[in-house]
């Protein structure tokens, strides 16, 4: 069984950003990838404990609504769009062992095929 230093390391070297966020949409946890992407790259200040909610407007805010909705209902993860670095971004929910939701994470994936 994989103990909890060597998940958090596993997580830590994953080379696409992971944000995950409770299902009242409050960020607890961003990986080095994530922290890099957020602070270094698009100057946001600590984001631990905001609303993801705050940092979208308009349709994004709306579409987050509509996701975390469907992964309440026991949606799988569901594909978000292709981002400007040709990566494929899923939302992916994080479950108890009831099968209730705790909240989710955004995860990413290089995008070899065209759309």
């Amino acid at each position: 069984m994989v103990n909890n230093e060597i998940a958090s390391l596993i997580v830590e070297s994953w080379p696409y950003p992971i944000l995950f966020a409770d299902s009242d949409h409050v960020i607890r946890y961003l990986n080095r990838q994530a922290k890099n992407y957020y602070y270094t790259e698009r100057g946001f200040q600590d984001l631990t404990g905001q609303s993801l909610l705050d940092l979208h407007k308009g349709p994004a805010r709306e579409g987050i609504v509509a996701a975390v909705e469907k992964l309440k209902d026991h949606g799988s993860e569901l594909f978000l769009r292709v981002n400007v670095r040709n990566q494929r971004m899923y939302l992916s929910p994080v479950r108890d062992e009831n099968g209730e939701l705790l909240g989710y994470f955004t995860r990413y994936e290089l995008n070899y095929y065209k759309e």
